[in-house]
């Protein structure tokens, strides 16, 4: 290690030492050993080995598990405007090379570790950049990075109209931070009065609620496998579970479905469906209602037999390792009900988004599912999410979204 470093220290435990090494970019409470110098929450700190070894920097949060989130592992690198304009310009630049144009204009922008941003998620919806901040060191250093992220992008010929913090989230509070949302100051730039953006993802158009919708507004993740749905839709009738609002509905109905029906508990996220319909024409072929998927499924069973196409994208059942057992009980559920209701030939599309619900847990989950519904499943595809969400080894947080394609034979 460098003799004269201008940062603190923190001594890490060999099991700690080791996952670092071994790619992750995280240190968690119990892995550190002793603090060296002033160490000030969000602040940047050295992490340091046995031995002495320098391991890399990252920011420090004496109020979270996470206790240091790691940034670089170069000790030359220097934290300043230029370092953060670099690592913008090549996340930037990484899009630009596996993505066609048109998907540029709505596509997550940065997705935390994997981009090299702990705690960070930027999302494109047109003109409109939408940004989580869930970390305390990207909080803290925001006001200089958010105007480089903008300006980066503009230089490149990009329209950006503004950047909109979608705070809200219960998360940021494991950080020690409030939570909120609204406009962030662009210098020397008034705010916009966008309420929502208007979209175009594999030909449809979607309403982005940016400021009410989930997360950011609208998942971005599943673009690649709703083109999947898409080419299998032909002439079929399906069911879009959790339909939320209402993507891979619509992408089945301009595939060329001979009815869709879209479902979601949420009266609201249905009514959003239902508009997306209209704004591309499809609500002829595209029914949309507000029911319990856990109800209706058993519900159908019931009534003869009229969907030869289901998609099951439901929400995280899961967000730690303490319920996974009980999260794999409801993918059981839906999974089961569903391969009971389609035909022989039919098709059936299911994901997880959880990335505790493990690759391997899940196929188990669906062999057992199989077998109790007494078929066999033909697999089409098994996909991941989009490129614009890439997976970093060594960090399985970033593997997290399971994509199947199945005939039920």
């Amino acid at each position: 290690m460098k003799a004269e470093r201008p940062y603190p220290q923190v001594h890490i435990t060999p099991k700690g030492q080791r996952a670092l090494q071994a790619g992750h970019p995280w240190v968690y409470a119990g892995e550190v050993t002793e603090l060296t110098g002033p160490v000030e929450d969000g602040g940047l700190t050295d992490i340091i080995g046995s031995k002495g070894a320098y391991l890399g920097t990252g920011f420090y949060n004496s109020h979270s598990l996470i206790r240091c989130r790691l940034l670089s592992r170069n000790a030359n690198d220097r934290f300043d405007d230029a370092f953060w304009q670099r690592r913008v310009q090549y996340a930037w630049d990484y899009r630009k090379s596996v993505m066609p144009p048109e998907d540029l204009l709505c596509c997550r922008v940065i997705f935390g570790e994997a981009d090299g941003f702990p705690g960070l998620t930027v999302d494109r919806f047109g003109p409109v950049l939408v940004a989580q901040v869930l970390s305390l060191g990207m909080e803290r250093i925001q006001q200089r990075l958010l105007p480089l992220l903008a300006q980066v992008l503009r230089r490149d010929g990009q329209d950006i109209a503004g950047i909109y913090l979608r705070n809200d989230v219960a998360l940021r509070e494991k950080e020690g931070l409030a939570q909120g949302k609204g406009w962030f100051p662009l210098p020397g730039e008034e705010e916009p009065t966008l309420t929502e953006s208007d979209i175009v993802e594999n030909g449809i158009r979607y309403h982005v609620d940016f400021i009410n919708g989930q997360k950011t507004g609208f998942f971005l993740d599943q673009k690649y496998n709703r083109q999947a749905v898409a080419r299998l839709a032909k002439g079929r009738t399906v069911l879009d579970c959790f339909t939320h609002t209402g993507s891979f509905a619509l992408n089945a109905a301009k595939g060329g479905a001979k009815h869709v029906t879209a479902v979601d508990v949420s009266e609201f996220a249905v009514q959003c469906a239902a508009e997306n319909a209209r704004l591309n024409g499809l609500d002829g072929v595209m029914e949309c209602r507000a029911a319990n998927v856990f109800d209706l499924l058993p519900e159908l069973e019931k009534a003869p037999r009229s969907y030869d196409f289901i998609i099951l994208d439901p929400p995280a059942f899961t967000k730690s390792r303490k319920t996974i057992d009980s999260a794999m009980t409801g993918y059981k559920e839906i999974n089961y009900r569903a391969m009971k209701l389609l035909p022989r030939g039919g098709y059936l599309a299911t994901c997880s988004c959880s990335h505790f619900a493990s690759t391997e847990r899940f196929i188990t989950m669906l062999r057992s599912a199989a077998h109790d519904a007494g078929v066999q499943l033909r697999q089409i595809e098994q996909r991941q999410q989009s490129c614009d969400h890439p997976i970093l080894w060594g960090v399985e947080e970033t593997d997290y979204l399971k994509f199947f394609l199945f005939q039920v034979v």
